[in-house]
């Protein structure tokens, strides 16, 4: 049977980090909100452990995006499909990942994506020409997360 997964991204502002990857892969960000009242009233969480971004609340140093076609919790917004959770930590990013996302474009439009990636925050690296295997450009989101736009 295969397993469940989501896959973690540390950040230093996992929010906006949210923000620029539900944008660049045309996710939606989740609204935990309804779970974080229910915890906060029933005294199960401290206010502490909330931040309030875009008007929404969500717990400290966290933020997921999920993909608008897969099921989620109504409850608690938390996606049960493809999904990435951003978490901060403490630590600067040092050294190049080791595991990045490739993001597909339409075919013949990268020169868009790119472009699109860029508006967003993202920054170009370097462009990838393989010859007939295509090309691509390594590209760093706004924490200097490589990924590459193909």
């Amino acid at each position: 049977m295969a397993l469940s997964w989501k896959l973690v991204i540390d950040t230093a502002n996992a929010a906006a980090l949210a923000d620029f990857w539900a944008a660049a892969l045309d996710y939606e960000v989740e609204d935990p909100s309804a779970l974080i009242e229910q915890l906060l009233a029933a005294g199960q969480l401290p206010e502490q452990a909330v931040a309030e971004h875009r008007g929404r609340k969500n717990f400290r140093g966290y933020a997921a995006i999920r993909h608008p076609d897969d099921p989620f919790d109504q409850h608690s917004g938390v996606g049960r499909g493809r999904r990435l959770l951003f978490q901060d930590v403490p630590e600067a990013k040092s050294g190049k990942n080791r595991l990045h996302l490739d993001i597909h474009g339409e075919p013949g439009g990268l020169d868009a994506l790119v472009s699109r990636l860029e508006g967003l925050g993202a920054t170009r690296v370097a462009e990838i020409d393989k010859g007939p295997a295509g090309h691509w450009w390594v590209m760093r989101d706004p924490e200097g997360n490589e990924f590459c736009a193909v």
